[in-house]
């Protein structure tokens, strides 16, 4: 399962940072971040919304665009190691400075330099996608929006919404949504995670997404399911991260099995991994052990991935030869 080619959609940048990096960078700097973490160096967290606050204290020490360059190489170090060929990773102009357009330029400028040379060094293709962060409110989504919209092009290639999906309702964000659209970014929206089949629906309605992060909830109405499939609306499962946050209690409870039966079209990714404690190695362990998948079935999983990736046809066949015959 480590060697397969694999293909992820859904990663938070600095979502994806290994604990020990995290420590490093805060001993560095003196920041004490020692309430974040376990006695055997793990994050530390009791539910999903202490998450968010441990996830911004954790990215409290990322401080310049070096330190995101560190991360970004930390980042795709894990990744390559797990056997994934292209990674679509997003990132927040809020974090990368404080969603001033000229700030957050020299932070891309940063990550796309280190994403440069780990393909270069480990095969590993990256690209980006702004996001907005729900639980900040529709005002703050609006600079982070014109941030995505100036750096629009071949690298950075998406707009999206995550955060607290409980919180405010998607039309709110309708603004920033047809700014970075007008840029000819392509859409994906976090819903169907922790605000039921009805988040799903609204994300659809309100902002015509091309894929919906997790989605998952979305089990919850059939007829949304059949939608979703009639509509060949993408969705970027997490299970590890599902099970892990107890948005259902098992393996054998997660209805990415009974999604895919039904039409709809499922990726696997891991959201935040070392947050999680898993990897994507392990996610496709348990998806054969769960659900029997087989390399056939994978090899599926990662076409649908191929296709719905938003970076340009060059990318995705270049992307399609890594494959090999996992694609055929």
């Amino acid at each position: 399962m480590r060697d397969l080619p694999k293909i992820e959609l859904h990663l938070h940048h600095e979502g994806g940072a290994p604990p020990a990096f995290i420590r490093g960078l805060a001993k560095e700097k003196g920041v004490d971040l020692s309430g974040i973490f376990r006695e055997d160096g793990s994050y530390s967290y009791r539910d999903f919304w202490h998450f968010l606050t441990v996830y911004e204290a954790a990215t409290s020490v990322l401080q310049t665009p070096e330190d995101y360059a560190r991360l970004t190489r930390a980042v795709l170090e894990e990744s390559a190691a797990n056997g994934v060929v292209y990674s679509e990773t997003f990132l927040s102009p809020d974090f990368c400075g404080g969603g001033d357009v000229g700030a957050w330029r020299e932070y891309l400028h940063a990550i796309r330099q280190a994403a440069d040379a780990a393909e270069r060094d480990l095969g590993i293709t990256l690209r980006g996608i702004v996001t907005c962060i729900r639980h900040f409110g529709p005002e703050r989504a609006r600079p982070i929006a014109e941030c995505a919209a100036e750096t629009a092009g071949d690298w950075l290639v998406g707009f999206g919404m995550a955060g607290d999906e409980l919180k405010g309702k998607p039309s709110d964000f309708l603004w920033a949504f047809d700014c970075a659209r007008e840029a000819g970014l392509r859409i994906t929206v976090h819903a169907g995670e922790w605000g039921g089949a009805a988040s799903v629906r609204d994300a659809l309605d309100a902002l015509n997404p091309e894929r919906i992060g997790h989605g998952v909830q979305a089990i919850e109405d059939l007829a949304l399911v059949d939608r979703l499939a009639e509509d060949g609306i993408v969705l970027e499962c997490c299970p590890g991260s599902n099970v892990f946050l107890g948005v259902f209690p098992d393996w054998k409870s997660h209805p990415i099995e009974r999604l895919r039966e039904r039409g709809v079209k499922v990726t696997v990714s891991t959201d935040d991994p070392p947050f999680f404690g898993i990897t994507m190695t392990s996610d496709y362990e348990n998806l054969a052990r769960s659900f029997g998948w087989d390399e056939e079935v994978f090899a599926e999983v990662n076409r649908t991935a191929l296709d719905a990736a938003f970076c340009d046809a060059a990318t995705k066949d270049k992307i399609a030869k890594k494959l090999g015959d996992s694609a055929t």
